[in-house]
């Protein structure tokens, strides 16, 4: 290994904006690359679970890959600013391919594999994609896409024909490419050029198309190496998020690597019969999550426990017992994952504040983080120490960030504006969209709400769009009126909207545990249910204000649509019919 990609060496890295390196001598994909083969040649950097060894990827394999596919890909006519998507579920070859694409300064449009047809032919349109490489799995959604060159994911097979059957259809190997140094060298980018261009489905149900350099993911994820948890070469991560997702790429896969971990994938979907027996025997140190995976391990695991009739829910509730009882779950949760956790991120949507209470007491090591897609997404956070840890707040600003909030309510709540490294270029092709998120100082508006402590510590509230004024201008958060009903026995989740000048409380009830608890039929636990809500209406108003109860509420037969990130699509239940206030409007 050459002395220049110590880190030690990188640390020692004079930049001209003050930023001081700490993992890689610059923030561009070449030179992350070449820093960690260099670092870590013979470790392994990707494993798939019960795949066998000889699928193992080390990180100069990665590199030798990569290359080699860069190089076909420069040979066959992509290069500086084109545009090369990638759909596929995370695999050693997802990311091979968006090296190939990101070290000659070409352009990474990642799709997320759950979305339908019309949405990757959609992006694939509008990003001006010039080439695609899809899994077998995925190639229906976009086959009637033309002009594409086409690249078969599951193996980096370049397909210029497909014989009835993509997964078998000949091609030309990418990795079987001789490696022209010189040639990727010559089309190598900046720091400045864009390497991923993401199309975000969120919560309001507009798809853009948010740009992202080589310096803002690669300083976010090289600023955070060592500032949440202290990592080791050689320990390992479970990886079971989308990598098309920021949030799994920048922390889940580009942060260990720069710090030498083994990342090992499941090879399926996170199903309980495939997980439990992957923590058993990976044992990993490290893990990132949405919400709703501890949120479903509280209620059907821990919850139950506590508020049952049995000694332990007795020695929980006794002040002089309880913490021991918290630690003891914790241990035993822990156990769970493997015994070796360290660092279970939780980000992508906000953690119900009761689980998160349950966390910290039973001191598991969670750590939480907020960001958007167009902060590359790492805005604020907390490490998974518990002396750092508060709850009901994500934890302190970023390094590189500065924070302010606009238009501060009366409770110090106001729109969070954020200004750093890490926030994006702009939205693709769209100057208007991109001017009415930036304020005329450079702050990017998330249009999140949040609350600064007077230590700094970032608290979320909720999103402006969806505050809801009260009968005297009163502000509404109905994110916090949804953590109370969903605190509520037997709740799954729920969802408040505004209807007929007042509240209206969507409420799904998981009816199989009520029917359980109950030991009623289903179709029993379902007319109870009905009636449960209006208990539910009443336990929840009697702990609010009188302009935020809820005026009605009723149940919500099916799953809320979800986007990949688990935040549910409010933009699908605002507007209701016989909603009078909505239909004007």
């Amino acid at each position: 290994m050459e002395k220049k990609f110590t880190e030690k060496a990188c640390r020692r890295v004079k930049r001209s904006d003050g930023l001081r390196m700490k993992t890689v001598r610059g923030y561009t994909f070449p030179d992350f690359l070449e820093a960690i083969s260099s670092r870590y040649s013979k470790r392994i950097c990707y494993r798939v679970f019960r795949k066998g060894e000889e699928n193992d990827i080390s990180y100069s394999q990665l590199s030798w890959h990569s290359a080699a596919a860069a190089s076909y890909l420069l040979s066959i006519g992509i290069g500086k600013g084109d545009k090369v998507a990638i759909i596929g579920e995370s695999s050693p070859e997802w990311m091979e391919m968006y090296l190939a694409v990101v070290i000659i300064g070409a352009i990474a449009v990642p799709i997320l594999p759950d979305f339908p047809s019309r949405d990757m032919l959609s992006i694939l349109k509008d990003s001006g994609a010039k080439a695609v490489a899809v899994n077998t799995k995925h190639y229906q959604k976009i086959e009637e896409a033309e002009g594409l060159i086409t690249i078969r994911l599951d193996d980096l097979v370049h397909v210029p024909s497909v014989d009835n059957d993509f997964a078998s259809s000949p091609g030309f190997a990418l990795r079987m490419q001789k490696i022209r140094k010189k040639e990727i060298e010559a089309s190598k980018p900046s720091e400045e050029d864009t390497a991923s261009i993401i199309y975000t489905s969120g919560t309001t149900g507009t798809s853009k198309g948010v740009e992202l350099s080589h310096l803002n993911i690669l300083r976010t994820a090289d600023e955070a190496t060592d500032v949440y948890v202290k990592l080791k070469k050689g320990e390992k991560v479970l990886s079971i998020l989308p990598m098309a997702h920021v949030y799994e790429f920048t922390i889940g896969q580009v942060l260990p690597l720069m710090k030498g971990l083994e990342i090992n994938f499941l090879g399926r979907q996170p199903a309980v019969s495939i997980l439990l027996p992957a923590l058993a025997e990976i044992r990993p140190h490290v893990m990132l999550s949405v919400p709703l995976l501890i949120e479903k391990v509280y209620k059907s695991a821990v919850l139950p426990v506590l508020k049952g009739e049995g000694r332990i829910a007795k020695l929980a509730k006794n002040p002089l017992t309880g913490s021991f009882v918290m630690r003891t779950i914790g241990r035993k949760l822990k156990k769970t994952f493997g015994h070796r956790l360290k660092f279970f991120g939780i980000g992508g949507a906000p953690l119900d504040r009761e689980v998160e209470d349950f966390l910290h007491k039973a001191h598991f090591p969670y750590a939480l983080g907020y960001g958007l897609t167009e902060t590359s997404p790492l805005v604020a956070g907390c490490g998974s120490k518990h002396s750092r840890q508060k709850p009901g707040f994500i934890g302190p600003v970023v390094k590189d960030d500065t924070v302010k909030l606009i238009d501060v309510n009366e409770e110090g709540v106001g729109e969070i504006a954020v200004k750093g490294v890490n926030v994006m270029k702009g939205y693709y092709n769209r100057p208007d969209l991109t001017s009415e998120v930036f304020t005329s100082d450079g702050f990017f508006l998330t249009g999140d709400l949040g609350y600064l402590d007077r230590k700094g510590r970032l608290s979320i509230r909720g999103r402006v769009k969806t505050m809801i004024l009260g009968p005297g201008g009163e502000n509404i958060y109905p994110e916090m009126i949804e953590t109370l009903i969903n605190n509520q026995d037997f709740v799954e989740e729920s969802l408040v909207v505004p209807a007929d000048g007042g509240l209206l409380a969507l409420i799904r009830i998981d009816i199989n545990l009520m029917a359980e608890r109950m030991k009623i039929s289903f179709k029993e636990a379902e007319k109870e249910a009905e009636k449960y809500i209006a208990s539910i209406r009443k336990n929840v108003n009697s702990q609010l204000s009188a302009f935020s109860k809820i005026s009605s509420a009723e149940l919500q037969e099916e799953p809320f649509e979800r986007t990949p990130t688990q935040k549910i699509k409010r933009f699908l239940y605002s507007r209701r019919k016989g909603d009078k206030k909505e239909e004007k409007d």
